[in-house]
């Protein structure tokens, strides 16, 4: 089963009525179901924030926007847990050659600080000579 079919029948769930939509009583009794706990207000106010068209109501659209949206905070969540394991121990916010030998070291990859500076020097866009977070991420990407 694809992606698309997943949300579709993700969605046919929660559509108790089955007009296309999901209105705030029908996300409060989904979160419900799922071991939530939220009042029709914050159903509303829910919805009100995830709708698209001003309708007040989340299509299949707008379910699929919340969830990949969701789905990216994590993946960059997870990029910054990662990037902490490589960054310099003294602060610097950045990863450097000798960062990135000691990680790989841990990893059980020896590799020479000339290496490693190579290694950098290929994801590192403004030659300062270490990864900061967003070359990082591209490199990951």
């Amino acid at each position: 089963m694809d992606k698309i079919q997943q949300f579709k029948r993700v969605f046919g769930h929660i559509d108790k009525n089955g007009d296309g939509k999901i209105s705030p009583p029908e996300l409060q009794t989904c979160i419900g179901k799922i071991g939530g706990d939220m009042s029709l207000q914050e159903a509303e106010m829910a919805a009100e924030l995830m709708d698209s068209d001003g309708d007040g109501l989340l299509s299949m659209e707008d379910l699929v926007k919340v969830v990949e949206s969701a789905n990216e905070e994590e993946t960059i969540h997870d990029l910054k847990m990662a990037y902490k394991l490589y960054e310099e121990t003294e602060g610097s916010g950045c990863i450097t050659p000798k960062s990135l030998r000691r990680m790989l070291s841990k990893l059980g990859e020896s590799r020479t600080v000339d290496d490693c500076k190579k290694m950098i020097a290929k994801f590192d866009v403004n030659g300062d000579g270490v990864l900061s977070f967003e070359e990082f991420r591209e490199m990951m990407a």
